[in-house]
């Protein structure tokens, strides 16, 4: 560990803090931004290469010993809550901050190949709000997704923001970039994986009538356009969940919570 008193945020080192604005020169550099007290202690605890710390010395002295069992070097940048302030911009920063390495992505057949059957995966198609996105990952985690797959058109789950409102479950679910989603839910469909579009129409099939005790993929789309064409037809199943008093739509971190819980609820029925 090597520690750094911050009098500047100019000094050699800080760039990444100074530059949250700005999530495509972070991706580029294979790096992502951690902030607030539970999602940089999640970091810490996780295998996820972390190369720096910006903090208090109040949040130094309380983390300390978990970072010293960090077995890489990881400079700690020691600055007054002020300076750590004036980076967001508001006084409601809790002084804590963490630089780390985007993990590599992992391969679909190498999930398949260690997960627990019947599978569960979620694919994004078009997804770019990082509030939203962060909020779905972190449905992933708790209802037990076994990987998210992440279209070609959606952002990266690795967006400041999303780590901050997955608070910090990113860090324990294995991403799959594919290049081209449409192919990936073909290639799971010839795996005998179900492949369900979370569509909100009523003429579609509800979602309590369809088999999710079997492995299955759950696809979401973004949240104005819905799911493309494209990746629409790719899958088998269309599936809405039936609501009422003219609500045709829900947020699609707020669709994933219920059609994950439906498809625990059913599973966890099926083995008891």
């Amino acid at each position: 560990m090597k520690i750094l008193e911050v009098t500047d945020l100019q000094m050699p080192g800080l760039e990444p803090y100074r530059t949250l604005r700005r999530p495509v020169e972070h991706q580029k550099k294979g790096i992502f931004v951690a902030e607030g007290e539970k999602v940089v202690r999640r970091l810490l605890e996780s295998k996820i290469p972390v190369h720096s710390l910006l903090i208090t010395p109040e949040w130094f002295s309380v983390y300390q010993r978990l970072i010293e069992t960090r077995n890489e070097e990881i400079t700690v940048f020691l600055a007054p809550k002020r300076l750590v302030e004036s980076i967001v911009g508001f006084h409601l920063h809790q002084g804590i901050m963490a630089v780390a390495s985007i993990p590599s992505p992992v391969r679909l057949e190498e999930v398949m190949r260690f997960a627990d059957t019947p599978y569960l995966f979620v694919a994004i198609d078009g997804l770019t709000n990082a509030e939203n996105l962060g909020v779905l990952v972190r449905n992933c985690v708790a209802f037990g997704v076994h990987a998210l797959l992440v279209g070609e058109t959606s952002s990266n789950p690795f967006l400041r923001r999303a780590v901050r409102n997955s608070m910090g479950a990113v860090f324990k679910l294995p991403v799959v970039q594919v290049e081209q989603l449409a192919d990936t839910l073909d290639a799971l469909r010839r795996e005998r994986v179900l492949t369900i579009a979370a569509h909100p129409h009523m003429e579609q099939t509800r979602l309590w009538d369809v088999d999710v005790r079997r492995s299955c993929c759950l696809v979401f789309g973004s949240e104005g356009a819905g799911i493309s064409e494209r990746v629409l037809s790719h899958c088998e199943v269309h599936a809405a969940i039936p609501m009422q008093n003219g609500v045709d739509s829900l947020n699609v971190a707020s669709a994933s919570a219920v059609f994950l819980a439906e498809v625990m609820r059913r599973r966890k029925g099926a083995s008891s």
